[in-house]
């Protein structure tokens, strides 16, 4: 599916042309294939939807009404951006799935009130890494000083991309989860060592991005960190 945004001559359209299904959501305008591509159903694939399936029984079946009003509260109050930049509020349930489907897959607490404290959790813009071919790790360097890394329930969670040719400057994915740093009463050491998930070779372009989780359930924007790796 893709966003689209109309020029000058066009200011909206529905139904299909040529295979295309032109319609609209509370996010904007967007176009999808009519017909559905094939579904591998591959083991990571199935994990998430389990969770989603999961975490949408629990919000129709298990949340009071006060906690999803909370979360819809807390969605109207966060603005957010789309991927053509504009600004999109999304609806409580999604803030919902957004903060807990990461909690389900790492078998952590969910959290179902919804959050008080109406804006997302801070980006560490100083995180940096290092890969080394030899012991398949990356070294994690982090702000242990931010919020986070002093809460206990707080997270911050890794993923790797898969390794690139060094004169690759863009990457989109694929990416898998690396590895978890919890905040405690006393923070985390930087740098953190991780296991690699895609195997290292040197001099391979390695991207990562990783979010932050706070204790009541808050989900940074992912951030970024890239680096040629040793051998």
């Amino acid at each position: 599916m893709a966003l689209v945004r109309f020029g000058a001559g066009i200011v909206a359209m529905s139904g299909s042309i040529a295979g295309d299904v032109h319609a609209r959501n509370r996010s904007g305008n967007y176009i999808r294939a009519r017909t559905k591509p094939i579904n591998p159903n591959t083991a990571r694939q199935v994990a998430v939807r389990s969770a989603v399936t999961f975490l949408a029984a629990r919000w129709a079946e298990t949340l009071t009404d006060v906690q999803r009003t909370a979360w819809g509260l807390y969605a109207d109050s966060v603005a957010m951006k789309n991927k053509l930049g504009e600004t999109i509020f999304l609806s409580g349930f999604n803030h919902y799935l957004r903060s807990n489907v990461i909690r389900v897959q790492t078998a952590q607490t969910v959290i179902d009130a919804g959050p008080t404290i109406f804006e997302l959790p801070e980006k560490d813009p100083t995180m940096a890494i290092t890969a080394t071919e030899a012991a398949q790790t990356i070294d994690v360097v982090f702000d242990n000083t931010l919020p986070w890394s002093g809460e206990v329930g707080a997270f911050l969670w890794t993923f790797q991309g898969r390794p690139q040719n060094a004169q690759r400057n863009f990457f989109i994915g694929p990416w898998r989860q690396m590895g978890q740093i919890d905040g405690a009463v006393v923070p985390p050491t930087s740098p953190d060592t991780e296991t690699a998930v895609f195997a290292i070779a040197a001099a391979q372009r390695q991207w990562i991005y990783a979010r932050v989780s706070r204790a009541d359930g808050r989900l940074s924007e992912r951030f970024f960190a890239d680096t040629f790796s040793a051998a």
